[in-house]
């Protein structure tokens, strides 16, 4: 299982470190940021399709934000996928 680990830019979120195994998520964590609802991204994306993802949540925005923590776990996942 492949491993990577990211740094977000534009959110409150520090760290975002993932898996992806057979092009599936897990171990999706978020370090820094809205604690409650970033574990609940990771529960919820526990053996989901690592491109589905990219495709549902990219350009998701936080407020003002033109980004949001799921939008950079979403710039994360393909950067992993092109390596």
């Amino acid at each position: 299982m492949a491993q990577y680990r990211y740094t977000p830019r534009g959110v409150c979120s520090k760290q975002i470190t993932f898996e992806i195994e057979d092009g599936k998520l897990h171990n999706v964590a978020f370090f820094g940021g809205c604690a409650g609802n970033l574990k609940a991204i990771g529960k919820l994306l526990e053996g989901a399709d690592a491109q589905q993802t990219v495709d549902t949540l990219i350009g998701n925005t936080c407020g003002p934000r033109p980004t949001s923590c799921a939008d950079q776990l979403c710039i994360a996942i393909q950067k992993a996928l092109a390596h």
